[in-house]
């Protein structure tokens, strides 16, 4: 599959850092460090533009070494860029420590996932079909 991708920033484009990697590192696009402190979220742009085929959608995921060795994570994960979607890739972090964070220009803050979807069509009804497992409630599965 190819993508269309304008780059606004200085970094390089986002790439696969290994040859069996679902993600490609997102970088960060900032004039002057970004400073989140403790339970503070900021949006930290990119610089990044793409054009997805029609069916993709890109996935915006932490990366787990931020996450583990910072308590730095995305907010809204998995993030959507939909197909239709020409903006800039914007990514909301969130600092889940007890001490101030330093995003730098360049940081990799974030990975992307490109995924195909179905799109469904919903047909309204007065009942589904009954399972097994059936309707018991949220962690129910293997409980009797």
């Amino acid at each position: 599959m190819k993508i269309r991708i304008v780059n606004k920033s200085q970094n390089r484009l986002p790439a696969y850092e290994t040859a069996h990697s679902a993600g490609m590192d997102l970088r960060a696009m900032t004039d002057a460090p970004v400073v989140i402190r403790p339970l503070e979220r900021k949006l930290i742009g990119t610089g990044l533009y793409i054009e997805l085929p029609e069916g993709c959608e890109a996935q915006v995921r932490p990366r787990s070494g931020l996450a583990v060795k910072h308590g730095i994570t995305v907010l809204n994960s998995p993030g959507t860029i939909d197909a239709d979607y020409r903006g800039e890739i914007g990514i909301i972090l969130i600092n889940l420590s007890d001490s101030d964070f330093t995003v730098n220009n360049g940081d990799r803050i974030a990975q992307m996932v490109i995924a195909r979807h179905e799109t469904a069509e919903l047909i309204e009804t007065e009942e589904i079909n009954l399972t097994e497992r059936g309707g018991g409630g949220f962690g129910h599965s293997g409980r009797q």
